[in-house]
């Protein structure tokens, strides 16, 4: 069965199961995700830890040993096996099929991996481990969610702020959540219980936002532009190499200018979002965004992305950074609004 990391204390709580398989990209939530188990097999009599590393020269063989035997005094354990690569190789993929199918169910196992893709899990190990528990998706908490993220977190400290105090605390912490966690962790210490107001918190809070590139399209999808320019803004900061974010905003738009073509030649959209592996949030930005744009759009913002690309060479005039800030602005807004920015 499958789980997101928000549902796995309600099942926790309901009964541990005998093995859990926690996979994704967000250290923070897993470790958290991981945390939970532990403790629920700690409640349930698993006393002792067993804890496997499956790198390089990992001997599996030891796999199945320690799912063999109890702990050192005859009860129940936690076995965890921890794969950092994703990958157990063929010797490793025989070794988790065979553990699966001699599980003892008075022991708790926990296997923790970087995100299987879909197209991965349908591995006959992966299948595996699916069938003899719980599998728990973990996602990164999307920019929408942040403030419903942040004021969960404050909740848990006798803490509550407005709508607005948590648009500015998620600006801050954007893209970073181990940093967002820590910074909630520090209103604790240095505010009281309660409401907490914005001045408190514009001086308690750090700028920790990091910004990858994909961000850039992201807002222009959601059309905020000033998300867009605030993302431009941390990447330049960050020192990232403009020719990434060109590529990563001329995808999206040459991937825009593809499915609104398709979907005007009778194409069902729901059959291009997965031919162009558009999933998740993306796919309701996506559509609002082929409501919002005309192909005549897409075509001047492509132009204008080119014409970045030369800027980037050094064979047209103009800086990256005030180009790539015209363009999402003219594409949101038309060109007046991106000549005020010049």
């Amino acid at each position: 069965m499958n789980l997101r990391a928000g549902q796995l204390q309600a099942q926790l709580a309901k009964s541990v199961a005998p093995l859990y398989t926690i996979h994704g990209d967000e250290p923070l939530l897993a470790l958290e995700a991981a945390d939970a188990v532990r403790a629920a097999a700690r409640a349930r009599g698993c006393d002792e830890r067993e804890v496997l590393l499956a790198e390089r020269g990992f001997d599996w063989g030891e796999l199945a040993q320690a799912g063999a035997t109890r702990s050192l005094f005859g009860g129940a354990k936690i076995v965890e096996l921890r794969i950092p690569g994703g990958r157990p190789g063929s010797a490793g993929a025989a070794a988790i099929e065979i553990y699966c199918k001699n599980l003892d169910p008075a022991n708790v196992t926990l296997v923790t991996l970087p995100r299987i893709r879909k197209d991965e899990q349908r591995a006959a190990w992966f299948a595996a481990l699916a069938r003899a528990g719980h599998v728990v998706e973990v996602y990164p908490v999307e920019r929408a969610r942040l403030p419903e993220w942040i004021g969960a977190r404050l909740a848990r400290q006798g803490q509550r702020a407005a709508r607005e105090v948590l648009e500015f605390i998620a600006e801050r912490v954007e893209g970073n959540l181990l940093a967002a966690h820590q910074e909630v962790q520090k209103l604790a210490l240095l505010c009281p219980p309660g409401e907490l107001a914005l001045e408190q918190v514009r001086g308690a809070v750090a700028n920790v936002a990091r910004y990858d590139a994909y961000d850039c399209p992201g807002a222009l999808l959601a059309a905020d532009p000033a998300r867009y320019v605030r993302v431009l803004e941390g990447l330049r900061g960050e020192g990232e190499a403009p020719t990434y974010v060109l590529w990563a905003l001329a995808t999206e738009l040459r991937a825009l200018a593809r499915i609104g073509d398709q979907l005007a030649a009778g194409r069902p959209l729901e059959e291009l979002l997965r031919e162009h592996r558009v999933w998740g949030a993306r796919q309701q930005l996506v559509r609002t965004a082929l409501k919002r744009h005309s192909r005549a759009a897409l075509e001047r913002a492509l132009l204008d992305a080119a014409r970045i690309d030369r800027v980037i060479k050094g064979v047209a005039p103009g800086e990256p950074w005030d180009e790539f800030v015209r363009l999402g602005l003219q594409f949101l807004h038309g060109a007046e609004s991106a000549r005020q920015v010049g």
